[in-house]
């Protein structure tokens, strides 16, 4: 008997993309350091068939650049972010207590085991915050939290083609009160933020992938903590699917994709923290809080 060998994949090399009010700069795989050709944006690679070649074009008529923005901007253009919840068990567990007393925590049980994930509108470009600007909690809100997760970008096709980290901030106090409040303690000015980058990588991050937090008040951590991909529940491409099945999203849209990480019940964000959101491929997403 003969066997066959499965034939070899290549992938290419994971390429970092920074937006800034100057234009887009990336760090190719060999480490260099290339400024993007004025026209190419960040919709530009929303909007291509495959994101990842048009962006090694972009890169061979580039020109050198000194490094990443001193002030990299969100990496977002016309997109739109969602958000899914309740993927990992944590959250699950964090939803069902915060809620049973309004009498919704069954409802957060039976999405977690549900086929049909939580799926949920996010934010605007206008509403996502840069690295380092501030996030903000919400004035009829008494408990706020950040939110850490792997941040998934999707182009016009429903095509993965890469990711970023994501900030949700959450009024874990509307939430409770009655699932039907999401929206307002969801979606208000200032309720996401994403970034530093945007790396555009033909594999999906291994589940090995960390993501961690940290949460400092006047220079003092009071929380860290941290997940990995792997405990997320749900395969990430049947997200984009759930999320892309009957929509249509022109310009590729941002899908954040749960958080497995929540502060105990007692804590809450106050003005004037900064919230510090890490994984390896793509860095640290900085925000103070407003």
């Amino acid at each position: 008997m003969i066997e066959i060998a499965a034939p070899r994949v290549t992938l290419r090399p994971m390429i970092r993309v920074y937006a800034s009010a100057a234009g887009c700069v990336a760090a190719a795989p060999d480490g260099a350091w290339q400024a993007l050709p004025a026209d190419f944006t960040l919709d530009t690679l929303f909007v291509a068939t495959d994101p990842g070649a048009a962006l090694r074009t972009a890169l061979a008529g580039g020109r050198p650049a000194a490094g990443a923005p001193v002030t990299p901007a969100a990496p977002i253009g016309a997109q739109e972010v969602w958000a899914a919840g309740v993927t990992y068990y944590r959250s699950r567990t964090a939803r069902m207590e915060e809620s049973r007393s309004a009498g919704g925590g069954s409802f957060y049980d039976k999405v977690y085991e549900a086929d049909r994930p939580e799926l949920f509108f996010k934010a605007t470009p206008h509403r996502v915050a840069a690295p380092g600007t501030p996030v903000r909690i919400r004035a009829d809100s008494r408990w706020n939290v950040p939110e850490p997760e792997l941040t998934l970008a999707i182009n016009r096709a429903g095509r993965i083609f890469g990711y970023t980290l994501g900030n949700d901030m959450s009024s874990r106090d509307i939430e409770g009160e009655n699932p039907l409040y999401l929206p307002q303690a969801k979606v208000y000015a200032g309720s996401a933020a994403l970034g530093p980058c945007l790396v555009v990588d033909e594999a999906l991050p291994p589940p090995a992938t960390v993501i961690a937090i940290e949460i400092r008040r006047a220079g003092s951590r009071v929380f860290a903590g941290e997940t990995t991909v792997g405990q997320i529940r749900r395969p990430l491409p049947s997200l984009a699917e759930w999320l892309y099945r009957e929509n249509a999203f022109p310009h590729g849209c941002y899908l954040m994709t749960g958080t497995g990480i929540v502060p105990p019940d007692g804590f809450t964000l106050a003005p004037g923290d900064e919230i510090r959101i890490s994984s390896p491929a793509v860095g640290t997403l900085v925000n103070p809080v407003a």
